[in-house]
């Protein structure tokens, strides 16, 4: 698959089947966050690959996580806020997107996931203090499912136009 169509077909997957996910498919999705560009190339990220079912239900407890638990892996993306007290969110984040397009290529869903207690998240995996947690992205083959939230959140909020989001030159004046 193309990074475009990657990018195109990605979605936020909320239901995934218990298969395992291949080793080596797993790397490759790893080996795409560690590759990813950083601010002066600090790369001050941390990732924890979550399989245990009890931990993996404990980080299911956000508003809007129930369905994380479901993933075989979840990835706590952590940043390393005392290498990189400015930009660690923006790179531990640009490599999280790596991941997600690259697990797409590979016939994964993810879904990234802001919905968490970062204090239990730390407690739950000794998570060290000078890291921050960035964001949880469950991992793992898509499982068939009616996705309301999701269906309705598609029908009343339709992607923007490049019109809508894009300036020309300064803010306001039209694209092309």
């Amino acid at each position: 698959m193309e990074v475009y169509e990657a990018v195109q077909r990605r979605k936020s997957v909320r239901a995934y089947e218990p298969t395992p996910i291949p080793e080596g498919i797993m790397e490759k999705v790893l080996e795409a966050a560690r590759v990813s560009p950083s601010a002066k190339n600090l790369q001050p990220w941390h990732f924890i690959l979550v399989t245990d079912p009890e931990k993996r239900k404990a980080l299911s407890k956000g508003v809007y996580a129930k369905f994380v638990h479901e993933a075989p892996i979840v990835i706590v993306a952590c940043g390393d806020e005392k290498a990189s007290p400015k930009w660690y969110a923006v790179d531990t984040s640009i490599a999280l997107q790596s991941m997600v397009l690259t697990a797409t290529g590979e016939g994964l869903g993810t879904c990234w996931v802001g919905s968490f207690d970062e204090d239990g998240v730390r407690k739950l995996l000794s998570i060290p203090d000078h890291l921050r947690v960035v964001a949880l992205l469950p991992i793992g083959y898509p499982r068939d499912k009616i996705d309301l939230t999701r269906a309705i959140n598609h029908a009343m909020r339709k992607r923007k136009t490049l019109k809508q989001i894009v300036s020309q030159e300064k803010y306001g004046v039209e694209y092309r």
